[in-house]
């Protein structure tokens, strides 16, 4: 149902775009390129396009969040409900006092956020300082290793559930974060050192070897000089780990099977049962869920928008 409402209203601003377009084409001075113009109109469309069908199903989620009771299916098109109500948040953040239920939501999403940290930060490291090495150091099996790497992304990560399953039951790390960190960090870190590789191929060794004229060593360098100019690439890393880690339910569901360890995907999949879904407080979760990826993405944004080398040289 709702890709059927959607079709109707991206025509109908389509339509309202390209009618506000050729009016404004035809009161358009006749020196300026009409075929440029035109191709950035195109363009602007395009990605206008792209935005509403990005967002719109973000926005029914947001309207269902709003909904009295579990109400999923309506006929309404109207993003704000008539009976809107905050409902649904209420019951999430802080449970149902008439039902004398609590909820566990700031629970599981601190158990979120510290894996994802723990994951994001340990496969920062370790893709950082492995990738230098596969950068700037010739090796027996450099080449082959990193072939490796770049053949272990196209596995899908569902084959890798029995034998991650196996390996932390051995080291009797089910039930444990620290068996969680381990599992995310083995599918993350190869994509990360393939990111970091490249980028530290395009910084110019003779920075490196200046500072190593100066006095620093090769552990220096790489810390005063490389890990710097990396910054935008790094950021990339961190939000890639962070990401990939803290919507994950398939891995989560395997390892974590006990309720005061759930993550928020494992979490909110409790308002689901064998015949009903509480689908008030399941979208109201999964809206308040996505603050914090947008909050970092906001926070980082700087980072990633920077140069790579600007003014690592003078004269």
């Amino acid at each position: 149902m709702i890709i059927q409402q959607m079709f109707p209203i991206i025509a109908g601003a389509l339509g309202l775009i390209w009618l506000a377009v050729v009016i404004w084409d035809s009161t358009r001075a006749r020196t300026e390129s009409r075929d440029t113009f035109r191709k950035r109109i195109l363009v602007h469309i395009a990605l206008i396009a792209a935005c509403v069908i990005a967002v719109y199903p973000i926005l029914r989620i947001f309207t269902i969040s709003l909904r009295p009771g579990d109400r999923l299916l309506s006929t309404s098109l109207a993003i704000i409900p008539e009976d809107a109500t905050f409902g649904s948040y209420q019951r999430v953040l802080f449970g149902d006092p008439d039902r004398k239920m609590q909820s566990d939501f700031f629970l599981w999403v601190w158990n979120s956020l510290s894996i994802t940290a723990a994951t994001a930060i340990i496969g920062l490291i370790l893709s950082a300082t492995s990738a230098y090495a596969f950068s700037r150091f010739r090796f027996p099996g450099r080449n082959p290793g990193l072939i490796f790497l770049l053949t272990t992304q196209m596995i899908p990560a569902g084959m890798l559930l029995l034998p991650l399953y196996i390996m932390l039951t051995r080291l009797q790390l089910i039930n444990t974060y620290l068996g969680l960190i381990i599992a995310y960090s083995v599918t993350s870190v190869p994509f990360s050192i393939w990111i970091l590789k490249g980028y530290y191929d395009t910084i110019p060794l003779d920075l490196e070897e200046a500072a190593r004229i100066d006095g620093t060593s090769h552990l220096g360098a790489f810390y005063r000089i490389v890990l710097p100019l990396s910054t935008p690439a790094l950021a990339i890393v961190f939000l890639f780990n962070f990401m990939a880690s803290w919507s994950e339910y398939m891995v989560a569901r395997v390892i974590i099977q006990k309720g005061p360890l759930y993550t928020w995907p494992l979490g909110l999949w409790t308002y689901a049962d064998q015949y009903t879904v509480a689908a008030g407080r399941f979208s109201a979760g999964s809206m308040l869920v996505a603050v914090p990826v947008m909050a970092l993405f906001l926070y980082s944004s700087k980072w990633l928008i920077s140069g790579l080398t600007l003014g690592s040289v003078k004269g």
